[in-house]
């Protein structure tokens, strides 16, 4: 539990510098998009900056949703919509590869009386 202290030494300030209009595009089966457009701090977009794509999928597991996301290397929708697939495909092995390292960590603590 976060203590008194801790919270109000959490900075809450907006970064003004780093804001984005965010927006979502989904084909209403697994398929989201996130557009994330940079803006100023008065909303207008900022031309300096570069728009990122990131997708999004969440896999149904006995344990319930697991959201994978990964950044999109797009310049426009169409672009992240055809790069989508392979890069949801790399953005899962690379969890499953996390994930099988994790499980040998805990099995390696694993101590067997008598041994």
């Amino acid at each position: 539990m976060v203590s008194e202290k801790e919270f109000n030494d959490v900075n809450l300030s907006v970064k003004q510098n780093n804001l984005y209009l965010e927006e979502s595009f989904t084909d209403l089966d697994m398929t989201t998009i996130r557009r994330l457009t940079p803006v100023k701090p008065n909303g207008l977009k900022d031309k300096t900056r570069k728009q990122i794509f990131v997708g999004h999928l969440n896999l149904m597991t006995p344990e319930g949703p697991l959201p994978i996301q990964t950044p999109l290397a797009a310049r426009n929708l169409k672009e992240a919509m055809e790069i989508y697939p392979e890069a949801m495909k790399t953005a899962l092995a690379k969890m499953q590869e996390e994930i099988k390292k994790f499980q040998q960590k805990q099995d390696s603590r694993i101590i067997v009386p008598g041994t």
